[in-house]
């Protein structure tokens, strides 16, 4: 296979050389890395990458083309979800290279994580599962009649410590009824004794992220473990999905295939008979990006294997109700699991 290959993911550059921005292409050539870029980025790109050249332009693929020809090479592998139709046209206008098409190609090289990134990982973790305890305390002490916009705004500026951590993603912040939306966006709802509050939410440490979701009882206070104690359909429900994780977690291990981890979680609420109310993936490969492989859903037939990391997060939304998920993020060990 070539070692010939074009980039301009910023997580997949950042993987190969230590440094990205969002002005860039980036080419291994016969084993040689070159990082093309703007003035704006290039002191600072000199600076940070490592065992790779810099090259300073704002003709970022007529440089690349010229490094093509000089290195004489007839084959590059390229990923299509990195560039734009017109950047790939203007890239490849010339016809003497074979461009290769790989889905996904940085991806797969990252889905079994080393030692080191599992180690940025679990401090991610760590740091994320702090901002749930925080956001908890806030909340306990200041979230009666706040409104999800308010508690959204709450939440990033607790889960970002004063600048020191990034966001894997926008918080989700969800009261009751809006929770039943997987991916719901804050409103005006008023936090009120006995709702219902899912919050989902991650950090990004060293650019690695976090992703963990509770959902929990607001009454007089509220805490995000695991231990709630909803009452009525609410508790039903709650205690279906929790065991529904619980189950898929315990399955995970080197040589399971992922889809055999999400039938476990769906036959669960399947038989509990909310088979329709899950409509989502059981998760998703976590490290640079918040969403990579293994994708834990019905189609993939990933062999799991040691150091990969994903979520395991199956939920119930009932629509103009509530919404309940639980999610951890998970890294397969030796025999099993650890819960990051």
């Amino acid at each position: 296979m070539t070692n010939n290959f074009i980039l301009k993911n910023e997580n997949a550059v950042f993987y190969e050389c230590g440094y990205s921005c969002d002005n860039l292409v980036f080419l291994n050539l016969k084993g040689e890395k070159f990082l093309i870029t703007d003035s704006r980025y290039a002191i600072e790109a000199k600076q940070s990458v490592k065992e790779c050249e810099v090259i300073e332009s704002s003709e970022l693929f007529k440089e690349a083309r010229k490094l093509i020809r000089k290195f004489s090479v007839k084959d590059i592998i390229y990923d299509p979800n990195d560039f734009s139709v017109y950047e790939f046209g203007n890239l490849a206008k010339f016809g003497y290279i074979n461009y290769k098409k790989r889905l996904n190609f940085s991806k797969k090289k990252r889905m079994i994580k080393s030692s080191d990134e599992l180690e940025i990982l679990r401090s991610a973790a760590k740091f994320g599962a702090l901002g749930f305890e925080k956001f908890s305390k806030f909340i306990s002490e200041n979230g009666l009649d706040l409104d999800e916009k308010e508690l959204f705004f709450e939440a990033e500026n607790i889960l970002k410590d004063r600048g020191n951590l990034g966001l894997s993603f926008e918080p989700i912040v969800a009261i009751n009824e809006n929770g039943a939306k997987a991916h719901a966006l804050p409103s005006d709802k008023k936090l009120k004794n006995g709702d219902l509050l899912l919050f989902d939410a991650g950090v990004k440490f060293k650019r690695h992220c976090s992703d963990r979701t509770r959902t929990a009882i607001f009454d007089n206070g509220l805490n995000f473990t695991k231990d709630q104690n909803f009452t009525g359909k609410k508790a039903e429900i709650y205690e279906i999905v929790k065991e529904a994780q619980n189950l898929a977690i315990k399955v995970v291990k080197p040589g399971v295939m992922a889809c055999e981890i999400d039938a476990v979680a769906r036959d669960f609420i399947k038989k509990a008979g909310y088979e329709k109310e899950f409509f989502h993936s059981t998760g998703h490969g976590v490290g640079l990006d918040i969403h990579e492989l293994p994708n834990i859903n019905q189609r993939d037939k990933t062999i799991l294997e040691k150091g990969m990391v994903f979520s395991i997060e199956p939920g119930i939304y009932i629509e103009g109700e509530f919404g309940v998920r639980i999610e951890d993020v998970v890294a397969v060990s030796e025999n099993g699991c650890e819960i990051l």
